[in-house]
């Protein structure tokens, strides 16, 4: 049922929307972490999503988990796992 995306600080799982579009969840535990904390990392993951993703994707249901150490990292460190799971949602990523 669907498909594992790993990349150094997200956990992608990705499957086949029953809509006509694409859906995207975004997942931030709290790690021990405050509040302001998992806002901020939440706000640039759906910015990431919303530049990255969203324009390219056909109709799948995406779903990111940050890992303990995503609130460590950089933005443009961010984007790159972003842009490196957008790369390789492709429509034959659920066929393979």
């Amino acid at each position: 049922m669907g498909k594992r995306i790993k990349t150094g600080h997200l956990d992608v799982r990705v499957v086949t929307s029953p809509f006509a579009y694409a859906r995207v969840g975004i997942i931030v535990p709290k790690y021990k972490r405050s509040i302001v904390e998992r806002n901020q990392l939440r706000r640039r993951l759906r910015e990431l999503v919303r530049t990255i993703i969203l324009p390219i994707i056909p109709p799948y249901d995406v779903y990111i988990r940050s890992m303990p150490h995503a609130y460590e990292v950089p933005f443009d460190v961010l984007a790159g796992d972003v842009s490196q799971i957008a790369k390789r949602l492709t429509p034959r990523l659920l066929n393979g």
